[in-house]
Protein backbone atom coordinates (compact mmCIF):
# COMPACT_ATOMS: atom_id res chain seq x y z
CA UNK A 1 0.00 0.00 0.00
CA UNK A 2 1.61 3.51 -0.74
CA UNK A 3 1.32 5.96 1.82
CA UNK A 4 -0.68 8.43 -0.15
CA UNK A 5 -2.77 10.72 2.54
CA UNK A 6 -6.58 9.89 1.97
CA UNK A 7 -7.33 13.10 1.39
CA UNK A 8 -5.65 12.95 -1.79
CA UNK A 9 -7.71 10.30 -3.29
CA UNK A 10 -9.42 12.16 -5.92
CA UNK A 11 -5.83 12.79 -7.41
CA UNK A 12 -5.04 8.95 -7.41
CA UNK A 13 -8.87 8.38 -8.53
CA UNK A 14 -8.05 10.78 -11.46
CA UNK A 15 -4.69 9.32 -11.97
CA UNK A 16 -5.83 5.77 -12.55
CA UNK A 17 -9.19 6.74 -14.27
CA UNK A 18 -6.99 8.81 -16.72
CA UNK A 19 -4.79 6.35 -17.66
CA UNK A 20 -7.11 3.38 -18.10
CA UNK A 21 -8.99 5.42 -20.03
CA UNK A 22 -6.72 6.70 -22.41
CA UNK A 23 -5.27 2.73 -22.55
CA UNK A 24 -8.64 2.06 -24.08
CA UNK A 25 -8.79 4.98 -26.48
CA UNK A 26 -5.25 4.34 -27.92
CA UNK A 27 -6.23 0.83 -27.93
CA UNK A 28 -8.81 1.25 -30.49
CA UNK A 29 -7.14 3.95 -32.29
CA UNK A 30 -3.98 1.70 -33.11
CA UNK A 31 -6.31 -1.19 -34.39
CA UNK A 32 -5.18 -0.21 -38.30
CA UNK A 33 -1.67 -1.10 -36.88
CA UNK A 34 -2.59 -4.39 -36.43
CA UNK A 35 -1.59 -5.62 -39.80
CA UNK A 36 1.75 -4.02 -40.21
CA UNK A 37 2.74 -5.42 -36.73
CA UNK A 38 3.24 -2.19 -35.19
CA UNK A 39 0.48 -2.26 -33.13
CA UNK A 40 2.09 -2.98 -29.56
CA UNK A 41 4.58 0.28 -30.43
CA UNK A 42 2.27 2.29 -31.47
CA UNK A 43 -0.22 1.75 -29.06
CA UNK A 44 2.33 2.63 -26.04
CA UNK A 45 3.54 5.90 -27.40
CA UNK A 46 -0.01 6.69 -28.51
CA UNK A 47 -0.88 5.60 -24.52
CA UNK A 48 1.90 7.40 -22.66
CA UNK A 49 1.16 11.30 -24.63
CA UNK A 50 -1.87 10.74 -23.95
CA UNK A 51 -1.92 9.60 -20.45
CA UNK A 52 0.46 13.18 -20.35
CA UNK A 53 -1.88 15.26 -21.78
CA UNK A 54 -5.13 14.05 -20.14
CA UNK A 55 -4.16 13.69 -16.12
CA UNK A 56 -4.26 17.62 -15.78
CA UNK A 57 -7.26 18.33 -17.75
CA UNK A 58 -9.37 15.08 -15.53
CA UNK A 59 -7.96 16.66 -12.37
CA UNK A 60 -8.90 19.87 -13.01
CA UNK A 61 -12.20 19.12 -14.25
CA UNK A 62 -13.23 16.56 -12.07
CA UNK A 63 -14.59 19.60 -9.46
CA UNK A 64 -16.70 21.08 -12.06
CA UNK A 65 -18.02 17.77 -13.33
CA UNK A 66 -18.78 16.99 -9.75
CA UNK A 67 -20.67 20.43 -9.89
CA UNK A 68 -22.75 19.87 -13.05
CA UNK A 69 -23.65 16.61 -12.15
CA UNK A 70 -24.85 17.50 -8.79
CA UNK A 71 -26.97 20.38 -11.03
CA UNK A 72 -28.69 17.71 -13.48
CA UNK A 73 -29.83 14.87 -11.02
CA UNK A 74 -31.60 15.12 -7.66
CA UNK A 75 -32.03 13.27 -4.32
CA UNK A 76 -34.01 9.98 -4.44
Amino acid sequence: MLPIPRRFSHFVYGFIQSGLTCAVAAAIASVPFLAAGTFVTHWLQSWLMAWIMMTPIVLFAAPAIRRLTYILTRED
